[in-house]
């Protein structure tokens, strides 16, 4: 099979990227099955974090703090894609659209499965706080699908403007906030600005405006010094991802701090796009990196409902079981919570199997085969996946550099 996929991958095709698409939502995942606990207490859950009673831990939200890549990648994809749009004669009204579908589409199942535990769990006399604990769970990570589809129709501006604006504008708000003690209100500008920033680099590169391995050396660099110096010297918080109870977080809303990390997350994968796709040649490499991406929406749809199912199971069991229901406030806790990573991912793959029909029906009706959905013949390579590309990042598709000369330079980023 991983030999049929490759051969019926266009030549054109940027393997590299599609592999930092499925490295940001593998990222995505394991964050948050590592940060996120489910602390039993009393006959209710509670939401709590390792990173709160061990915050030596903070260098792990390095690691797995990737949403700087989707916003990357995912500029780099629009920009491509209405230029493709535009060179057919489509109108922006019916590009826009149908990338609003892929995007929103695959959420049915997702509010009519969790509509429908609510009631039960409710019904069945569960804790309040516990059903709206969970349910915060499943539903917090998808403020990223209101911030990319915000950005996607801002694509005409975002491949016209430099990043620098957006940088200054959270430069600015975190000035008006933590320097001249502002409104904190005032942040949440950031929620649109910080990750136009990636967004606006992608597009960048998309158009050739990103010259290659200078750039990236330039973008690692300077991002991870801007960086270190905020934390040591201007009191931004280590931890990348948010920690319940702390005073400040890099990411509710992003930071100064947590967008500077994001450009040094962008140099990076510049320069690993070059080793990527030597190693993307490999058949099976390829073939793992497609259907992870066949697959992308209802992966980062449907983990946490992955973990939150296992911890419940769990509870049958009589007792608080380790890594699962115990307090993540030592290191036996991470030794137990990484033995039962295997398990939600067990459990996620029998939800992706169950609901990514969806994002198939979803990408099927968006028009047709568009810019860089595999053929008829891929598709039968690999059973059980549909139309949507190898490649698109949630809600996206990707167009193929023949139909798309403006973007062949980001092959030699």
């Amino acid at each position: 099979m991983a030999r049929r996929i490759a051969a019926e991958t266009p030549p054109d095709r940027d393997r590299g990227v599609d592999a930092l698409r499925a490295f940001a939502i593998l990222g995505v995942v394991l964050g948050h099955w590592l940060v996120t606990a489910l602390v039993a207490d009393s006959g209710a859950l509670r939401v709590t974090s390792p990173l709160r009673h061990m915050p030596w831990l903070a260098p792990v939200s390095w690691i797995f703090q990737t949403m700087a890549l989707f916003f990357l990648v995912g500029g780099w994809t629009a920009a491509g894609s209405l230029a493709s749009a535009r060179a057919r004669g489509d109108s922006y009204g019916r590009w826009l659209r149908r990338r609003m579908a892929r995007l929103c589409g695959p959420l049915a199942p997702l509010a009519v499965v969790w509509g429908a535990a609510a009631v039960v769990m409710l019904a069945s006399g569960v804790d309040v706080a516990t059903v709206r604990a969970l349910a915060k769970l499943v539903w917090s990570p998808l403020w990223f699908l209101l911030v990319f589809a915000v950005l996607t129709a801002a694509t005409p501006v975002a491949v016209r403007l430099s990043p620098v604006w957006p940088l200054a504008v959270v430069a600015g708000a975190d000035l008006v906030r933590f320097g001249l003690d502002g409104p904190a209100w005032v942040g949440w500008v950031n929620v649109a600005a910080g990750w136009l920033v990636p967004y606006c680099l992608g597009a960048s590169w998309a158009g050739g405006r990103v010259p290659g391995r200078r750039a990236g050396w330039a973008l690692l660099l300077g991002g991870a010094a801007v960086t270190a110096v905020l934390v040591l010297r201007a009191g931004y918080p280590a931890s990348m991802v948010g920690v319940p109870g702390a005073r400040v977080s890099n990411q509710s809303p992003p930071t100064l701090a947590a967008v500077t990390f994001g450009l040094a997350q962008s140099g990076a994968a510049l320069l690993l796009l070059q080793p990527l796709r030597r190693v993307l040649s490999r058949p099976v490499a390829w073939a793992v990196v497609a259907l992870v991406n066949l697959s992308a929406m209802t992966v980062y749809l449907w983990h946490q409902t992955a973990m939150i199912a296992v911890t419940g199971l769990g509870l049958l069991a009589g007792r608080p079981l380790a890594g699962l229901h115990t307090v993540p406030g030592s290191v036996a806790w991470v030794g137990a919570r990484l033995a039962w990573l295997p398990v939600f991912g067990c459990v996620l793959v029998a939800y992706v199997a169950a609901f990514r029909s969806a994002e198939d029906g979803v990408a099927g009706h968006a028009g047709g085969r568009q810019d860089g959905e595999p053929s008829p013949a891929l598709r039968q390579a690999a059973p059980g996946e549909g139309a949507r590309a190898p490649g698109p990042e949630p809600g996206a598709e990707q167009g193929s550099g023949g139909q798309r000369p403006e973007i062949r330079s980001a092959s030699r980023a």
